[in-house]
């Protein structure tokens, strides 16, 4: 079994997996660094590296080296993993399911004609196909001998489709079988991945691959610095916006009520393809996929690619003029209105009780005294259920309707 390594601590989780299908690990890391003692950065390796790899269970670690590996490219990567694949032959690639190593084996997956498996939660390779139902493969023909020519092996897997939503059983069947794996896949067969592995000496193979000008025509030429604060996957509160904010400037009132409210902005594809907003505020299956307490969706339909991105909320209130959109459907709760005067309502409603004011929630009789103090508009988190009533309190005196 030969695995990816985009970082090298990924060995940790990948040398397991990769035991129980093979009998040998091997690890490929690609790098431009001729030392290999550079510790910064993912692709680099040091002797720590290599001694924490041979402690799970990696018996030869490949370390590449070229001047065009000198910044990622996926076709440059993908040439160095064919060219080991044609030069050991292994039974398996494996890679974890991030977006790089998922890029590169299947751009290598392309160059040898073989099929790909992707976000794999399980893998058995307990099956065996007859000789006679393997009619070869590019680059891999059938040699009638032992390995993988003869009897071509099948991998019976499990893998999420759809962002996650749906479960997928499938056979893999190749000369050469490559899967990505997501976090805790697990793994059943002859071998036995859950047993301690042998601390070996890991054999460092320095490889210098034959690449192209043509392998790196698309790589990463800049670096530029992420913006400072909180960061969407990781905010609790995420206010949205899809074709019914309908321009740039109409999401201002969203990146107030995320002001008030200590979140950030999201988007959905729409907004980020009209330009109203960049790819990295982009909700969704080929975005980014988030998790707060509070999801607010303003003018979003709810297709599928956005509602996996959004689905693990806690709570989704969702603004749209058309009660039926799939996003009103499922919501917690659904206002339903025009985004422009939704908002400034509920802005409008947060400033009356954060100024100790009255509100439609109130009577005059339980307006907060002068010497009191305020109540928030969003209670302690510290409280059984608390994002849910916080959620709920933010929105008080709006028609809303729960699902």
């Amino acid at each position: 079994m030969l695995i990816l390594l985009d970082d090298p601590a990924q060995a940790a989780d990948l040398a397991p997996q990769a035991r129980g299908l093979g009998e040998r690990v091997d690890a490929v890391i690609i790098t431009d660094d001729p030392a290999h003692t550079d510790p910064v950065g993912p692709g680099t390796v040091s002797a720590g590296t290599v001694e924490a790899a041979g402690a799970c269970g990696v018996g030869r670690l490949y370390v590449t080296r070229h001047e065009l590996l000198a910044s990622y490219s996926p076709d440059a990567w993908a040439a160095v993993v064919a060219e080991l694949v044609d030069r050991i032959r292994p039974e398996g690639v494996l890679a974890t399911a991030g977006t790089r190593p998922a890029e590169v084996l299947a751009h290598t997956a392309a160059r040898l004609g073989a099929p790909l498996a992707t976000h794999c939660v399980h893998i058995d390779d307990g099956a065996q196909l007859d000789d006679s139902a393997h009619v070869g493969h590019a680059g891999f023909p059938d040699t009638g001998g032992t390995g993988r020519g003869a009897g071509t092996e099948t991998w019976r897997i499990t893998r999420t489709r759809s962002g996650g939503v749906l479960l997928e059983d499938a056979d893999l069947t190749a000369p050469v079988r490559m899967a990505t794996v997501a976090p805790g896949c697990t793994v059943s067969g002859a071998r036995h991945p859950d047993e301690p592995a042998d601390s070996r000496a890991c054999e460092v193979v320095d490889v210098v691959p034959e690449l192209s000008p043509g392998d790196a025509r698309v790589r990463l030429v800049e670096r530029t610095e992420g913006e400072r604060g909180l960061s969407l996957s990781a905010a609790p509160v995420v206010v949205s916006g899809g074709r019914g904010v309908g321009s740039a400037e109409g999401f201002t009132a969203l990146e107030e009520l995320a002001d008030a409210l200590g979140g950030v902005v999201g988007c959905s594809r729409v907004a980020t393809s009209n330009g109203w907003r960049p790819h990295r505020d982009q909700v969704g299956l080929t975005g980014t996929k988030v998790a707060p307490e509070l999801y607010i969706a303003c003018g979003i339909s709810g297709a599928t690619q956005h509602w996996v991105g959004c689905m693990d909320s806690t709570v989704i209130l969702a603004v749209n003029t058309d009660p039926e959109a799939p996003m009103m459907q499922r919501a917690t709760y659904s206002v339903v209105g025009d985004v422009h005067e939704v908002l400034p309502a509920i802005l409008a409603e947060l400033g009356r009780r954060r100024a100790g004011g009255s509100s439609a929630a109130t009577t005059p009789d339980s307006a907060t005294p002068d010497s009191a103090t305020p109540e928030p508009a969003v209670p302690d988190t510290s409280a059984p259920d608390a994002s849910s009533q916080g959620s709920a309190d933010a929105v008080s005196g709006l028609p809303a309707r729960g699902t």
